[in-house]
């Protein structure tokens, strides 16, 4: 069972930056894929990123594509997401999911974190 904590959520204003730091409980850590989903207010989660066990490949939502960067680091546990040039649609609760592979849909992964909250101000 690999238990996931999101942090480095917070409020920003419209342009600015936050990363996200998902830490993971077990060293399998490093044989899976790891995501980065969110959710807003009275919608259905979303992909927003993900990547490789290696950190080889990447792959973003258009949403995102530019502005976000999706990294890890299988010494220590943890898989990151820098957000820049953040935008009031940016608001949502953040996920970080582990799972099998480059995947994107919700139902394919297998653990989740509890979330962190992201809100951009305009």
């Amino acid at each position: 069972q690999v238990q996931l904590v999101e942090s480095g959520g917070g409020m920003v204003q419209a342009g600015g930056s936050l990363r996200l730091s998902c830490a993971a409980s077990e060293r399998t850590f490093s044989n899976l894929a790891m995501a980065w989903f969110r959710q807003a207010p009275g919608t259905e989660r979303q992909f927003v990123a993900v990547i490789s066990w290696s950190g080889e490949r990447t792959d973003y939502a258009e949403s995102v594509h530019g502005r976000f960067t999706i990294s890890r680091d299988n010494a220590n546990p943890t898989v990151y997401l820098q957000m820049n040039s953040l935008k009031p649609e940016d608001t949502a609760v953040y996920y970080c999911a582990a799972g099998r592979g480059i995947l994107y849909r919700v139902h394919e992964y297998d653990f989740w974190g509890q979330g962190t909250q992201v809100t951009v101000s305009s």
